[in-house]
């Protein structure tokens, strides 16, 4: 994750600004939940916030999830398990993405049609499914509600959100309720980095103009969505409603919330993962290892023939927060299985002054320069991660780091603005 491409999508204007998003909802009262470790104070998720209120938001609804492994309570029972058992919901269906609600599929796969064999509850596919096709999976299911719940990682080609995305037009054209139950950021909030989709790279990795790091929460995302693109895909918004958090503040790491992690995906082992792979992604892109079949994918970069070069040349940048080590690693699959290869591994000291975007620029920039064999997938996969052909053209063409992520800067700064209309925490 994440997966090939799909077929572009219409075009709006990035700065359109439309109405006020759906609804918006939040539970409260005594919930189970995590306790922060600064300030005490308990940290409810979405589900959390919903459950306290008896699901009131689910009252005379038949409820299907799209979740995956990371829909779990405080106590780690997954979210599935626990609505089927609590009669005061009455949970029909549930929806899997990319990996499968129960996560047993790799990179760009999923676990297809089948009856869930704890629950019994009919699991439907919506991997790489969309718009009138995926409404008819809401139709034949027949719920009246999707209630949304996974784990983000904060990156514009994570498809979680354009599963998310999907789900909300397909909902518009199947006359259906969506609901999200928000969860953190865990790489906090506070700042979107790298450049905006152009539009004629719309792919699954990227649906809408939005930045490659986004710094928004899955329930921000969702108001965005359905007041600046959703309208154009499917002639209106969808009725929302977004349960907020409470106990999160845009500056809080995941370790901060005392939740327990799940891996969002099979690469996606720890909060750490999560915080560089908005910039090392890109290197997916590339005839180098981005560290899959190893233990810290995204953090070791690699492949024959690099040798100490490339770390010296990434630490002569500079970059803000983070050091790189000479490594050498042989990577159980993927890119050269069995093979040991030499490259780097990120050690990101200083959370705070860390752009993770900026850092695979950079990475990408010195990779070229000390090592001949560097290539771009043919396929030119690159251009849909970024969302545009500027990155790749301007590195092929010799420009440095400052060059290419200063030609991103204006509509970044765009993004922002419109960004800061949909942010619901401090």
């Amino acid at each position: 994750m994440p997966t090939s491409p799909e077929p572009k999508l219409s075009r709006r204007s990035l700065l359109a600004a439309t109405g006020a998003a759906g609804a918006l909802a939040a539970g409260s009262g005594p919930a189970a939940g995590a306790e922060r470790h600064c300030g005490g104070e308990r940290l409810r998720t979405g589900f959390d916030r919903l459950a306290a209120t008896g699901y009131r938001l689910l009252d005379e609804q038949r409820v299907g999830v799209v979740t995956n492994p990371t829909g779990i309570t405080a106590d780690v029972r997954h979210i599935v398990d626990v609505m089927h058992a609590d009669d005061r919901v009455n949970l029909t269906a549930v929806f899997g993405p990319e990996h499968g609600f129960r996560g047993t599929a790799q990179a760009g796969g999923s676990e297809g049609r089948y009856d869930d064999p704890a629950t019994g509850l009919p699991v439907f596919d919506t991997y790489q499914k969309s718009g009138r096709e995926l409404a008819g999976i809401f139709t034949e299911s027949g719920v009246d509600t999707v209630v949304f719940d996974i784990q983000d990682v904060g990156a514009r080609f994570y498809t979680y959100i354009w599963t998310l995305y999907d789900c909300m037009v397909a909902a518009v054209l199947a006359g259906k309720r969506i609901v999200v139950l928000d969860r953190p950021n865990p790489v906090t909030g506070l700042k979107a980095y790298g450049p905006v989709l152009d539009k004629a790279y719309a792919t699954f990795v990227g649906r809408e103009p939005i930045a490659q790091a986004h710094g928004m929460t899955v329930a921000e995302l969702a108001r965005l969505f359905n007041a600046e693109f959703v309208p154009e895909a499917a002639g209106k918004g969808v009725e929302l409603e977004t349960v907020e958090m409470s106990g999160w503040r845009r500056g809080d790491f995941y370790d901060a919330t005392g939740l327990p992690w799940v891996p969002p995906s099979p690469n996606m082992p720890t909060p750490d993962t999560a915080l560089v792979y908005s910039g090392t992604c890109l290197f997916e892109a590339t005839n180098l290892s981005e560290g899959r079949g190893t233990t810290r994918p995204f953090e070791l970069l690699g492949a024959e023939g690099i040798d100490r070069r490339w770390a010296e040349a990434a630490n002569a940048l500079g970059l803000p927060g983070v050091r790189f080590r000479e490594a050498y690693f042989a990577p159980t699959f993927s890119k050269f299985q069995g093979k040991t290869i030499g490259g780097v591994q990120l050690h990101v000291h200083d959370r705070e002054a860390y752009d993770p975007v900026r850092t695979g620029i950079g990475l990408l920039v010195t990779a070229k320069r000390v090592w001949s064999g560097f290539a771009w997938r043919q396929d030119n996969w690159i251009d849909k991660l970024t969302g545009s052909s500027a990155v790749r053209t301007m590195i092929d063409a010799g420009a440095d780091t400052d060059e290419v992520t200063g030609a991103w800067q204006e509509r970044l700064e765009a993004f922002r603005s419109v960004r800061r209309k949909y942010l619901r925490y401090r």
